[in-house]
């Protein structure tokens, strides 16, 4: 009996002890390009992880955390475990010594590159997307899409023709949502819903969608929308946001119960 390929949903980014140029510019652009980025201070939790996400991808801030001769030793016990040897490893660091990155790149094996923090945000940024592109880490995955069906606060009311409906939303990335609307509005296929209200933890954002099709899921009728052109940049930014503090959530959730 033949079975399908697994899809290929790209690989998890982590940054462990992420500077804080990280957190407060690196991530956004990374964001912007569909990667999923994820951000850890606890190197114990992050080998937990990386044994149930063994194709990851880790960028390790060497300047933080432990002393560098520990995070060597980390690194080594990492890549020879047979569980996280596939491990990507990549290091951070603002100190530029050409023998250091030598000794993690040849000698450790962080086949992930070494990169000079003290080159600036731009220069960060674009070494870290041409590893993350060589590394394959967004696989056939497009658009990152963060689970919203345990999220309470994440909701969405529609104005039509005819009356309005509310709604909780299912997932979403930036390029559209699905969603159980009630009462039901009974949309065709193709329609076009121009007056979508988005309520994502607080933030507030309006859009315009088609309706793709519509499931059943779990005897609910689940709608799937496709924004149109008319989400500008702005409120892709909303969205993106949202997806990251929902992804890390849910690893921070996974960290405190394994």
């Amino acid at each position: 009996m033949e079975t399908s390929a697994p899809l290929d949903l790209g690989k998890k980014v982590f940054f462990l002890y992420p500077p804080s140029v990280v957190k407060a510019d690196l991530v956004t652009r990374l964001l912007e390009r569909e990667f999923e980025v994820y951000l850890l201070r606890d190197h114990a939790a992050m080998k937990r992880l990386l044994r149930v996400y063994p194709d990851s991808i880790v960028f390790i801030n060497i300047d933080e955390g432990m002393t560098e001769g520990e995070w060597r030793t980390w690194i080594r016990e990492l890549l020879a475990d047979t569980v996280t040897a596939g491990v990507g490893v990549g290091i951070l660091s603002y100190n530029s010594d050409e023998d250091l990155a030598g000794l993690y790149l040849m000698e450790i094996g962080a086949r992930c590159g070494f990169v000079k923090m003290k080159l600036g945000a731009e220069a960060s940024a674009r070494i870290l997307v041409d590893t993350l592109q060589a590394n394959e880490a967004k696989g056939r995955r497009k658009f990152i899409r963060a689970n919203c069906s345990n999220d309470k606060l994440a909701t969405l009311n529609i104005r039509f023709p005819g009356g309005t409906t509310n709604g909780t939303l299912k997932d979403i990335s930036v390029a559209g949502f699905s969603c159980v609307l009630d009462p039901d509005p009974k949309f065709m296929k193709n329609s076009k819903v121009s007056d979508i209200q988005l309520k994502l933890r607080g933030t507030l954002l309006s859009a315009e969608g088609i309706v793709f099709g519509k499931r059943t899921e779990n005897e609910e009728g689940v709608y799937v929308v496709m924004f149109t052109n008319r989400l500008d940049d702005i409120g892709k930014a909303k969205i993106r946001k949202y997806i990251q503090i929902s992804i890390q959530s849910e690893i921070d959730l996974q960290i405190q119960t394994s």
